[in-house]
């Protein structure tokens, strides 16, 4: 996929000297939303275990966005990575949660998923998103006097959080939990009067390398899979990573001051029916 963004861009700067954090940087979705913020104004660090690419991804990007590595499964290395943010820039105002991992296929339904895989997932994708809102929260609440409205968090979630996912029954549920603990981190920012706001993200199918790896999944090759999707999108495509950075940097920004402990569905109508 291009650097280049497949649709107009406001060049009006909406997280104009915002201080922003992404996991899953390095590519997809993640790099998508560090691509696009920075393109706004902000200062970002990309955060991936993949460092070479993640560093490739921040070079790209230019002088407003950095890397670092991350595990988000390890809580001391979220402590030292938005520490480190800090530091560097004085505060932090976004944080996208878009770090995550799939597993499906027949070994990986209800009654055949073992549970290593099961552990496997929610580590990376529910842990992760824990760990990550539980040391941001204290981060921008302490960041206030910056300007900086509070803060708001964004979650990468899934449709496969919204309706059953028989055959990729660890994910599904690893995703439902990011949309309610996304909830449940609105709720306790709002009740404290932090200002800090937190919403999830549900991607339908997107062209990452996560979601080839799922097209793939269901026929002899990428191409007749990805054909296979679109059957069951109402809009016959499927998405770009672009289509949910725009959706990030909207909950992202001050237009979307009042939504908070929300699920924004950007899925081409999948959910509609």
């Amino acid at each position: 996929m291009s650097e280049a963004t497949s649709g107009p861009v406001n060049r009006a700067g909406r997280v104009a000297g915002k201080v922003a954090m992404v996991t899953g940087g390095a590519s997809g979705i993640g790099r998508a939303c560090g691509r696009l913020l920075a393109e706004q104004g902000a200062h970002v660090r990309l955060l991936d275990q993949n460092a070479a690419d993640g560093a490739q991804a921040a070079e790209a990007m230019g002088s407003g966005v950095s890397f670092a590595a991350l595990d988000v499964r390890d809580e001391d290395a979220w402590q030292a990575a938005i520490a480190a943010v800090v530091a560097d820039h004085g505060g932090l105002d976004i944080l996208i949660n878009a770090a995550g991992i799939f597993m499906n296929g027949p070994e990986h339904n209800p009654e055949s998923a073992t549970l290593e895989n099961w552990r496997a997932i929610h580590a990376v994708n529910m842990e992760g998103v824990f760990l990550g809102c539980k040391h941001a929260i204290v981060a921008m609440r302490d960041s206030t006097g910056r300007d900086s409205g509070g803060g708001s968090i964004v979650n990468i979630s899934s449709v496969a959080g919204l309706r059953a996912s028989s055959h990729a029954a660890a994910y599904g549920a690893s995703k439902g939990g990011v949309r309610q603990y996304s909830k449940s981190v609105a709720q306790h920012c709002a009740r404290r009067g932090y200002g800090i706001r937190c919403n999830s993200i549900h991607p339908g199918s997107i062209e990452t390398p996560m979601g080839q790896h799922a097209m793939s999944g269901v026929a002899p090759t990428l191409e007749e899979g990805r054909e296979r999707y679109k059957k069951g999108i109402p809009l016959k495509a499927i998405g770009e990573p672009d289509d949910i950075a725009y959706a990030a940097l909207y909950l992202a920004c001050s237009e979307s001051k009042y939504v908070t402990g929300q699920e924004l569905t950007v899925d081409g109508g999948i959910m509609m029916g």
